[in-house]
């Protein structure tokens, strides 16, 4: 396997100073970035292949060993602050539970039948969207999660960076990113884990995108839960609609905390008027402020 070879370029790793050392290093991340580019088509397939079904109420699962579920983790964690995804609607299968978030458990990848029991215990069904990450790409649990997942009619999503890999093939979707030797030979957390954790920020961003999450690069689907986010929530609406900050202050009072419903608002729609835009679009802002024009 790619990653697991040794990059020659970092042989004298260790003689060279701080300050080379990290430019080097450096070099390898520039290099996980670009590795990315050629998955674009198979990113964006898979986006378009999955809102449909997110749509219908199915879950973003991920699925992962060691770093790969941590990178998992961290990217559906933050759907919920970002989008108000459900978090619900998000779920983790992480080879040794969630304890192996912090510490290793030892063996835990190498089974393939908790990969699967994994998946049978959440119920996974047709409208699921479940991704599997593994930078070698053959992970026992994560491949038997993910051929179990595709059993039950789940859009299946794999993520490797290595070709011809296990979990490549068993995925209806499979994202290759070829990044080739870590600086330090298997160190995955390394050029893998930054590509891996790329491609998952396109994917979720694009696909809560397509659902209507994002207007004019704006998280107007977001609640605001804190003062920093009550701040954020103000600026949007007096972003969109160009009314003063008061205005905007009493039409997020009156959503409740709704965004894109207070941007209607700001906008001169009455509460009905811009409740039943919203509604009859979906969500999609861009689509319900054409309504009440």
């Amino acid at each position: 396997m790619g990653t697991e070879d040794i990059n020659t370029r970092y042989a004298d790793l260790d003689l060279w100073n701080t300050a080379e050392g990290v430019k080097a290093l450096h070099e390898g991340q520039v290099e996980a970035v670009a590795a990315v580019g050629p998955a674009l088509p198979a990113i964006a397939t898979a986006v378009d292949a999955a809102v449909p079904r997110l749509k219908l109420g199915g879950r973003l699962v991920y699925v992962g060993a060691g770093t790969s579920a941590r990178i998992g983790v961290q990217d559906g964690a933050e759907l919920f602050p970002t989008f108000s995804w459900p978090k619900n609607h998000v779920a983790f299968v992480i080879a040794g539970g969630e304890g192996a978030l912090l510490q290793s458990v030892e063996n835990a990848e190498d089974s393939a039948a908790n990969g699967a029991t994994s998946i049978a215990d959440l119920s996974v069904g047709r409208n699921d969207v479940v991704i599997g990450l593994a930078a070698s790409g053959n992970t026992p649990f994560t491949v038997a999660a993910i051929t179990e997942a595709r059993t039950r009619g789940a859009l299946t999503i794999g993520v490797a960076n290595n070709p011809g890999s296990k979990l490549l093939s068993a995925s209806e979707h499979p994202i290759l990113v070829e990044t080739g030797p870590e600086a330090v030979a298997g160190s995955t957390r390394m050029k893998a884990g930054t590509a891996q954790k790329i491609v998952l920020n396109l994917f979720s961003t694009m696909a809560m995108v397509r659902l209507g999450k994002v207007y004019r690069g704006l998280m107007v689907h977001m609640r605001p839960t804190n003062e920093k986010l009550r701040r954020r929530a103000v600026q949007m609406v007096v972003s969109v609609t160009g009314c003063d900050e008061q205005v905007a202050i009493d039409a997020m009072e009156q959503a409740s905390g709704d965004v894109k419903l207070a941007v209607l608002l700001a906008s001169g729609a009455s509460i009905d008027v811009a409740i039943a835009a919203l509604d009859m679009h979906e969500g999609n802002l861009r689509l319900a402020l054409t309504e009440i024009a």
